[in-house]
């Protein structure tokens, strides 16, 4: 198969953890050919859907991982699959590259479908799933983050759109900072943001659940360091070996029709104490260190679960 990954540059990847690079190294290993291109490139061009695209080998060599050939313009409707894998922020860029590769409709396989990623953001997915998750509130108006905070006491407040732990403060019991975070992201944006109500449970860790194309297939836990409520790898968690327990299966089981139906083929979950909190469909992670820990291999059941869609 011929393979085109929609990524933010390769170049910059961490080979040991990114997941992007390993979905690639599993590709080349089974013989398929991999180009790689930036979404600045995407286009809409006389009717096609077009990228600058640069011919790609990947190699687990620290400094000399990405072997990249000169760049083209390229119909991506002559690619079997392409992968959108560039990282949020999910703003109007996102959507709209989400948007033109829609177009790729009928003759090239877009993993994940890109119609269902612009329409079931993180933070707004879980929202079909009331029952498994923590108290949860999104709204721009300070008096309605007032009264749930007043309900909650000790709760979590973070952008509707952000990513990788930016932004996310926890306000406990007493703390006067509210209306002064609200008035700091009034003036960056007009979205809503997330309250939720803090977990003490993720002192002992965030848990990452990896799903193909609807099935779990594993599970890590990242603790937070010391001092710190995130728990996100990019601000300094730390990954540890997790087991899928009962709740995680349950969770699963209820959300997963729903992200095989709407063609999510690679979907990380996070679940605190046992309450769904995000449904990452936007570039997760998380594959190399399950793999590590696990000595599976879950990149290459996602692309079994690729080639089960495309025959």
């Amino acid at each position: 198969m011929t393979v085109a990954f929609q990524m933010d540059p390769i170049e910059a990847v961490d080979i040991d953890a990114d997941s992007s690079f390993r979905l690639a190294e599993a590709a080349q290993a089974r013989g398929h050919r991999l180009l790689v291109y930036t979404p600045d490139t995407l286009a809409w061009k006389d009717g096609r859907v077009v990228a600058l695209v640069r011919d790609l080998e990947v190699r687990r060599v620290r400094g000399g991982h990405a072997i990249l050939g000169d760049r083209r313009e390229m119909d991506l409707s002559q690619a079997d699959v392409v992968w959108l894998r560039q990282d949020p922020p999910f703003d109007m860029g996102y959507i709209t590259s989400t948007h033109l590769l829609d177009r790729l409709s009928g003759t090239t396989l877009v993993v994940n479908d890109p119609f269902w990623v612009r329409n079931y953001p993180e933070k707004l997915l879980v929202l079909q799933f009331p029952d498994l998750i923590p108290p949860t509130l999104i709204a721009r108006d300070l008096a309605q983050l007032r009264a749930f905070k007043a309900a909650h006491g000790d709760i979590i407040v973070k952008p509707l759109y952000g990513n990788g732990g930016a932004g996310v403060f926890r306000l406990k019991e007493g703390d006067g900072n509210l209306a002064s975070l609200h008035e700091l992201f009034a003036g960056i944006n007009r979205e809503p943001l997330i309250a939720q109500k803090f977990l003490p449970a993720v002192s002992a860790g965030d848990k990452r659940v990896i799903l193909v194309d609807g099935e779990p297939a594993g599970a890590i836990n990242r603790v937070p360091q010391a001092g710190e409520t995130r728990s996100n790898m990019h601000v300094g968690g730390r990954a540890e070996p997790a087991r899928l327990t009962e709740r995680d299966r349950e969770i699963c089981a209820a959300i997963g029709p729903l992200l095989r139906e709407k063609g999510q083929v690679f979907v990380g979950i996070d679940v605190i104490g046992g309450f769904l909190t995000e449904i990452n469909l936007t570039s997760p992670t998380g594959i190399q260190e399950m793999e590590r820990f696990a000595g599976t291999d879950i990149a290459g059941r996602i692309w079994d679960a690729i080639d089960g869609r495309l025959r």
